[in-house]
């Protein structure tokens, strides 16, 4: 491996494109000058589409989690109560935060690698009928699961008057998402993922409905305040000192956005997902997820006769590939694959031949080409 040779394979931080990375080295700019009015007037109408709304996209300079955070503050207030559907670990980071805001917090757990059932949602909203907001993630990156959150939705609205809060982190940009015409009430994503961006900014956008509540909640918030940043946002600004260089790099992520075209990237995404699935089907080792619930952005392996752990461990000396592990309790028993942003085909062709190298080392005897061949077949299937 050569020193300075990295293959980035977690589902985030992603690898980024280099044209942004071109775009944030460019020199700094004022950020309440005229040339930062212009980026940020670029830049929120070319966010919309990708939320699938025509409503105001805000811009924290934020990680992923201050942007869930910032959904439960400026919709709920303490003592309320919400229904937190939970298929993983980053359900459960919605349960904490309200927890540490004294909001009653209901829990639908779900076993990990399972989806939300729409119908179990809509027993526990009839039994809940005081919640004020559900909150779901879309992809739940520790497990690899896609939930149905447009049936979801459906369910939350038709049981209840409740809010629609959707954490979109590990799929917003990799995945096809209407937030107005399925009726998701706020939706949150972060810039190290499907956006192609190092860490450090948070997308917001929410409904007219949800800025009503929003609009009216006397819940205390200062930097997290939504109605500062739509404020400045109306006037191509920010409330505080943004991440500029992210900013400029934004531009031109969206750029490669509108270049490749949604449905092109949605398509591309599920091209990478089947690749990556029929090559270890074909290689005889388990999936976490069902197809039917299988994330397009990262995969999850449940292997049963070796240690995930020390595959990892292989193809990171040997090829610099760095591939992502089990959270909480499937820590050392499953490792994950992400294919989002700026991942292509041929990136999961030499993910998948690299892995059947590792195999062959740590032990587990695995004919080499054979998962490489089913991903193959995949992408000519899907190809046409």
């Amino acid at each position: 491996m050569q020193p300075d040779q990295h293959l980035l394979r977690i589902p985030g931080p992603t690898p980024i494109p280099p044209s942004v990375e071109r775009a944030m080295a460019q020199p700094m700019i004022g950020h309440r000058g005229q040339e930062m009015k212009e980026l940020l007037k670029i830049v929120k109408e070319k966010l919309k589409p990708i939320f699938g709304t025509k409503e105001d996209v805000l811009i924290y300079t934020a990680s992923g989690t201050a942007a869930l955070e910032t959904a439960v503050v400026n919709t709920v207030q303490p003592e309320e109560e919400v229904l937190v559907i939970v298929t993983g670990a980053f359900g459960e980071r919605f349960t904490k935060i309200c927890d540490e805001y004294h909001i009653e917090a209901h829990k639908y757990l779900v076993p990990w690698g399972e989806a939300a059932d729409p119908k179990q949602l809509a027993s526990l909203l009839q039994q809940h009928p005081n919640v004020k907001a559900v909150f779901a993630t879309f992809c739940e990156t520790s497990t690899a699961v896609l939930n149905p959150i447009k049936q979801l939705a459906e369910v939350v609205h038709n049981e209840s008057e409740a809010l629609f809060i959707v954490d979109g982190v590990s799929c917003i940009g990799g995945t096809e998402t209407k937030m107005d015409e399925w009726g998701l009430d706020v939706v949150v994503t972060g810039s190290q993922k499907a956006m192609m961006l190092p860490a450090g900014l948070a997308f917001i956008a929410a409904s007219k409905r949800a800025w009503d509540v929003i609009e009216k909640n006397p819940h205390a918030r200062f930097y997290l305040d939504m109605r500062r940043y739509r404020l400045k946002l109306q006037e191509d600004s920010t409330p505080f000192t943004p991440a500029v260089s992210l900013l400029q790099g934004l531009k031109q992520a969206l750029t490669l956005v509108e270049e490749e075209g949604l449905e092109n990237i949605f398509h591309r995404h599920e091209m990478m997902k089947n690749m990556t699935r029929e090559a270890f089907k074909a290689l005889s080792i388990p999936l976490l997820t069902s197809d039917k619930n299988a994330s397009p952005t990262v995969t999850a392996v449940k292997p049963g006769d070796f240690a995930s752990e020390d595959l990892r461990k292989i193809v990171k000396n040997d090829f610099g590939l760095t591939l992502a592990g089990g959270q909480q309790h499937l820590k050392g028993q499953i490792f994950r694959i992400g294919h989002m942003g700026y991942c292509s085909p041929a990136d999961v062709l030499q993910v998948i031949s690299i892995i059947e190298i590792g195999l062959q080392q740590i032990g587990k005897h695995v004919e080499l080409g054979t998962g490489v061949q089913a991903a193959q077949a995949a992408y000519l299937k899907m190809k046409g």
